[in-house]
């Protein structure tokens, strides 16, 4: 940080937890490829693991370019540290693990990704964990659920697909109020529209596979928290091993420097393509926290900067349509992942939410994941080439 001023993101994305060796004049942190490392190393000034505060030893435990991704990651989140992992999955598993034992109780928001969702439903309570969910349509409920062993609630910022907005602030007061602690899946909002410690969370959890990197080329996952608490998630990552690879986290800090960039374009991307959605005959909804259609659109005023490139719309004529749809789009993508620099398309009910993520027909019907419902991840193409393409797969589904 500059001693005059903090900071904007975009100079944090770039600057933050850059590393570089000035005998060799690199500019940018190196790849540190080395499995184990020089221990114990006597070399005066030796530069130590800011975690464990000791030597590196071993990638497992930590390694130089790790922890100039997780310095990144940490300072624009607002958080005392951060650790990166292999993937989101891998990121939320540790957190869990590292936070819940037998006997403990979970409060989890129920409209949840699908593999989240079946993680908590299914695997947590074979360890003795109990868990309550709880809709996006009742937060205000939370505070009844609260037992004494209660340790922990989860949710995501803004759900997947349908972009329920969850109140943070509320949640955070909550929270705190019972010392319990509040984790955010903060991947739809990203850093650069939500920062949920500042908003009352203590952890703060990404599929950095998506919006951090940016290029749909790599995955990983990301946590931030206090001090504290990720040396107890850290223990979890060097026990299960979900340690992000070198190569891994040099990409990933590539990606976050034009992360700014490229979210501010598909903020305002997805807010149009929303609002020409709506006015479309053969779209039966819209789900976009930007509109004010949407039931949270008050909610994400408050507790966002930006609504986010994800768009949910629910088209005429159920799933067969909307895979005929999908398939007609030359531009979008059928793909099921987001956050990238292209455009993405899926049919929620075949990918995040098949009936293999373990959520059934009912929960489906309850979450308000309907036939027909497509999720658009905007990329950063121009506006009107996406909508002259999405007009072009309506004539074509429905000539």
């Amino acid at each position: 940080m500059s001693k005059k001023k903090e900071w904007g993101f975009n100079t944090k994305a770039i600057h933050l937890g850059r590393t570089v060796d000035k005998r060799f004049g690199s500019i940018f942190t190196p790849i540190f490829m080395e499995d184990a490392f020089l221990n114990p190393n006597k070399t005066e000034g030796v530069v130590v693991d800011p975690l464990s505060n000791e030597e590196y030893i071993y990638t497992r435990y930590g390694n130089p370019t790790i922890t100039a991704c997780e310095k990144t990651i940490a300072g624009l989140e607002g958080g005392q540290a951060a650790l990166v992992f292999s993937s989101g999955m891998a990121a939320i598993s540790a957190t869990l693990y590292s936070l819940l034992k037998k006997g403990d109780h979970i409060i989890s928001l129920r409209d949840l990704y699908g593999q989240t969702y079946s993680l908590l439903k299914n695997e947590l309570p074979r360890f003795g964990v109990d868990v309550s969910f709880v809709s996006a349509n009742n937060i205000e409920s939370v505070p009844s659920l609260i037992k004494p062993n209660t340790k922990a609630i989860y949710v995501e910022s803004i759900t997947n697909p349908i972009l329920r907005v969850v109140d943070v602030e509320y949640l955070g007061r909550i929270a705190t109020q019972h010392s319990i602690k509040l984790i955010v899946d903060s991947t739809f909002a990203t850093p650069y529209n939500q920062n949920p410690l500042k908003l009352g969370a203590h952890i703060v959890i990404h599929s950095a596979t998506k919006y951090l990197n940016g290029y749909n080329d790599l995955m990983a996952g990301a946590v931030v928290s206090d001090r504290d608490t990720i040396l107890g998630i850290r223990d979890q990552r060097i026990k299960t091993g979900g340690s992000i690879d070198p190569i891994g986290a040099y990409l990933l800090m590539r990606g976050i420097k034009t992360l700014g960039l490229r979210v501010e374009r598909q903020n305002a991307t997805a807010t149009k393509l929303a609002a020409w959605l709506e006015e479309n005959p053969y779209v039966k909804r819209v789900y976009y926290p930007g509109l004010k259609s949407h039931p949270d659109h008050h909610i994400a005023k408050r507790v966002l900067r930006g609504y986010g490139g994800v768009v949910s719309f629910e088209i005429q004529g159920g799933d067969d349509v909307a895979n005929k749809f999908v398939d007609s789009l030359e531009l979008g993508i059928k793909a099921p992942s987001l956050g990238g620099v292209q455009t993405l398309v899926t049919v929620p009910r075949e990918t995040s939410h098949h009936p293999r993520t373990g959520v059934t027909e009912e929960e489906l019907h309850t979450l308000g994941i309907n036939p027909g419902l497509i999720r658009v991840a905007v990329g950063i193409e121009d506006l009107e080439d996406l909508i002259h393409d999405f007009d072009d797969a309506f004539k074509t589904t429905f000539r």
